[in-house]
């Protein structure tokens, strides 16, 4: 597994709304100017977080974005799965992107990568945006 850029904003964004939780809306640009996000990549970013389902979004005014989980439900592994894909290092341990590789030739070395993918699964699966705030 290799954390992109956009699964890196995508984590701040959703800290930054966790962390100003009390206000009902909190624009783009305010996420963007105080986690050095540049405007129109985070708006492609708070678009996939909307229709995963972590925030919504409201017009007008007083508009902007607000978490649609609680910070403590939203797993860091939920949130990279959404954006980045599988956490395993390669397809063939994957839980939830399974595809066969070469490497299920030799057990041995299959297991190396399942250990790997169950450390950083475990990880992130139990790390929650709120445990970041």
């Amino acid at each position: 597994m290799r954390l992109s850029k956009r699964s890196e904003y995508a984590l701040l964004a959703l800290i930054d709304l966790a962390e100003h939780d009390d206000v009902r809306t909190v624009a783009a640009l305010e996420i963007s100017k105080r986690k050095h996000i540049p405007k129109k990549y985070l708006d492609q970013i708070l678009n996939m977080l909307k229709r995963g389902g972590y925030v919504r979004s409201y017009r007008g005014a007083e508009g902007g974005y607000h978490l649609a989980k609680d910070a403590g439900e939203i797993s860091l592994a939920d949130v990279i799965r959404l954006l980045d894909g599988p956490l395993a290092p390669v397809e063939s341990v994957s839980r939830h992107f399974h595809e066969h590789t070469p490497i299920e030739q030799n057990r041995k070395l299959l297991d190396v990568f399942r250990d790997i993918r169950d450390a950083v699964a475990r990880k992130l699966e139990t790390t929650t945006v709120a445990d970041l705030v």
